[in-house]
């Protein structure tokens, strides 16, 4: 009898079966690659958002320390420093513009409430740069023969979101450059000093707004408005400014998960009395829909004042 030949391959059966499986599995694979690639986007983005958090407090903290110093050995220094301006200032819920002197050109309706914080301080050294000890807020040297101003601001950007930026002097002109992007809002509070005499400590911590009411509320001496002026230098609130407070609320590039609630960020605690600071609660689902889902992070720092705000 002829022996009939068998084969030992898969059958059509088999051979889907396999297929089907082997898809299964490398799906499986790629939703795992997919979603560790994700998570690592997040951290880097956090971690991203982390760094410029405190690369901006330390910004801050390096400007507000030096702020209020002055060279009583240049031959221009005033002769009284009780006559002079304060060397610290602020303004609450307002934006600036890059150009013009100062806070001149500013307008009330910051960035999500975002405050102004301003800076003054002498340069050190002789010529434009100086000996390089002094910086402003953008890390170039201030010189001797200028004054140097540090002002924090918060600005929309070229790509949409929110920047904090420094405005400074130049040699020539005032220019302003970004410090970090993805900001939600920037709030500031002043610690006065109400000690009579004063001691140096704060007894409690004001927005501008009511540090810049309490000067309006003052009684001044002066037949003309430039004796006014004078008496307002030597008895304003900002002088006795010992400390100040600031919070930075960022958020990062990617979005988040639409699924969870919507967060509030209170950025000097719920105890803070400051609701009609705008800016000093963040809600949100008060947030336009594209900067909503977002992952945040909140920065805050004390900074005492080195130097009496002269």
């Amino acid at each position: 009898m002829r022996r009939r030949a068998f084969s030992d391959g898969l059958g059509l059966v088999e051979l889907l079966v396999a297929l089907a499986l082997g898809l299964l599995v490398t799906l499986a694979a790629a939703a795992l690659l997919l979603s560790a690639q994700s998570g690592y986007a997040a951290q880097n983005a956090l971690a991203r958002t982390d760094d410029a958090g405190r690369y901006a407090l330390e910004a801050i903290e390096r400007a507000a320390r030096q702020g209020a110093w002055v060279d009583l050995e240049r031959e221009e220094a005033p002769p009284s420093l009780a006559a002079s301006a304060a060397r610290i200032g602020g303004l609450d819920n307002h934006a600036l513009a890059s150009g013009g002197p100062g806070i001149d050109k500013a307008r009330p309706g910051g960035v999500n409430g975002s405050d102004v914080l301003v800076l003054r301080f002498d340069g050190a050294g002789s010529g434009a740069d100086g000996d390089g000890s002094v910086l402003g807020c953008a890390g170039f040297p201030v010189g001797s023969e200028h004054e140097g101003w540090s002002i924090f601001y918060v600005a929309p950007g070229i790509a949409g979101d929110a920047e904090l930026r420094c405005k400074y002097l130049g040699q020539k002109t005032w220019r302003s450059e970004a410090l970090v992007a993805g900001v939600d809002t920037f709030q500031v509070l002043y610690g006065l000093d109400t000690d009579d005499p004063a001691d140096g400590a704060p007894n409690q911590y004001l927005a501008a707004g009511a540090v810049n009411a309490l000067d309006a509320a003052l009684a001044l001496d002066g037949a003309t408005p430039l004796d006014r002026e004078r008496d307002l230098r030597r008895k304003t609130h900002w002088k006795r400014i010992a400390s100040i407070k600031v919070a930075l609320l960022l958020h990062g590039a990617h979005g988040g998960s639409v699924e969870r609630e919507a967060l509030a960020y209170e950025l000097f605690g719920p105890g803070y009395g400051g609701a009609a600071d705008p800016g000093t609660r963040i809600d949100e689902a008060a947030l336009p829909p594209a900067q909503r889902w977002r992952e945040r992070r909140a920065f805050a720092a004390t900074i005492v004042l080195r130097n009496a705000a002269l």
